[in-house]
């Protein structure tokens, strides 16, 4: 059997079966959803080892633009550890009533220098060529910019280990730099550089976060929680038409996210939907650390932390040539969303598309996003 661990495989596949997990909706009938949801969420936090939240940090602001009728704010904020938290807060320069929000969740791509810049155009500072090929999963569009110019208040943040809160090679020993020096990653040398060493870095970052007790899904459902605060305390948002989104590692962080916080009303993921089933045989070798919380299979699939959120509206965006998954998986997890959400009452809740192509967030699909956005919001 092809798999990724060899003669291995077959010991740790059977580990996996057709048969829903221990605390899956698809597991035994449950008569009460509210119940059902209160455990399942409760066991996921204790899997993922979850900090406490800290009251909402102070907010310095930076900078401030107004551009093509938005206005666009440089912020940023210190949490508990590690360099302050940069950001960009875009609205409508004009609105009469309190806007929708959406915290959008931009991507892992291994390009671990920026966060926040793969989603935003900031006038007066020119993409560099790197960014400007990486906005080629989207379209060649900055997608925060285009959600705000469609009327929502949106916030974008870099989650942790990327943009301002990467890891700094000066903060680190010499002896796991692999002779990559701290630079100021202008040049696509530099940046390239950095993101390989970043990458062999996750696996210490994340034997580190476990033997603290911690994960690595855990840590970023942490601090987008803490963004999520920080936009629904805005006067300009209305914290009861909120929602999330992101492709590829902003697509699980949206699983993440989505499926815990009950405040965010509209989930779309994008890029980002199978099964521990794929992880396990077929793709781990192309996936960060940041997907995966120790023992969460033998409780729910994958695809079933997403639908803790039922009956709240759902959208999977999926590619059918993604080589990051297998098509058969990628219909295994729409097939589970899909009786969830079926199970529970709610199927017209519930969407999920698949699209010719690679890797991406083309405006044909961001289209169909925006049209369930503004259904919903």
């Amino acid at each position: 059997m092809e798999n990724m661990i060899g003669a291995y495989g077959e010991w740790v596949a059977s580990r996996y079966t057709d048969q829903p997990g221990s605390l899956s909706l698809r597991s035994q009938n449950r008569n009460d959803l509210d119940a059902w949801r209160d455990e399942a969420v409760s066991h996921t936090c204790l899997l993922l080892a979850e900090e406490p939240k800290p009251p909402l940090p102070d907010i310095s602001i930076h900078d401030t633009w107004e551009h093509a009728g938005l206005a666009i704010e440089d912020l940023s904020w210190q949490l508990p550890y590690g360099p302050r938290t940069r950001a960009y807060f875009l609205r409508p320069a004009r609105f009469s009533k309190p806007l929708p929000g959406i915290l959008a969740l931009h991507d892992h791509g291994g390009k671990k220098n920026w966060g926040r810049q793969k989603l935003v155009d900031i006038p007066g500072i020119p993409m560099t060529g790197p960014v400007r090929r990486h906005r080629e999963y989207y379209g060649n569009r900055a997608w925060a910019n285009f959600l705000a110019e469609s009327g929502y208040a949106v916030l974008v943040h870099d989650a942790f280990a990327f943009g301002s809160r990467r890891i700094r090679l000066d903060d680190v020993p010499w002896a796991i730099r692999n002779e990559t020096r701290e630079s100021p990653l202008v040049t696509p040398e530099e940046i390239e550089a950095y993101n390989d060493w970043a990458s062999h870095h996750e696996a210490i970052m994340a034997k580190s976060l476990f033997a603290a007790g911690l994960t690595w899904p855990g840590v970023v459902l942490y601090e987008d929680r803490i963004a999520l605060d920080i936009l629904c305390s805005r006067p300009e948002v209305d914290q009861n038409r909120v929602g999330c989104g992101g492709l590829s590692g902003g697509g699980l962080r949206t699983v993440y996210l989505g499926g815990l916080d009950k405040r965010i009303r509209v989930a779309v993921c994008v890029g980002m939907m199978t099964t521990w089933r794929d992880f396990l045989l077929h793709r781990s070798a192309l996936h960060t650390w940041m997907v995966y919380t120790p023992l969460l299979a033998q409780a729910l699939d994958y695809p079933e932390v997403l639908g803790l959120r039922v009956p709240k509206p759902t959208m999977v965006l999926n590619n059918i040539s993604d080589p990051l998954f297998t098509l058969s998986e990628m219909k295994r997890a729409d097939n589970q969303l899909a009786e969830i959400y079926r199970l529970a009452g709610f199927p017209q809740n519930y969407e999920a598309h698949f699209y010719e192509g690679g890797h991406k967030f083309d405006l044909e699909m961001q289209a169909r996003a925006h049209a369930f956005l503004a259904h919903h919001l």
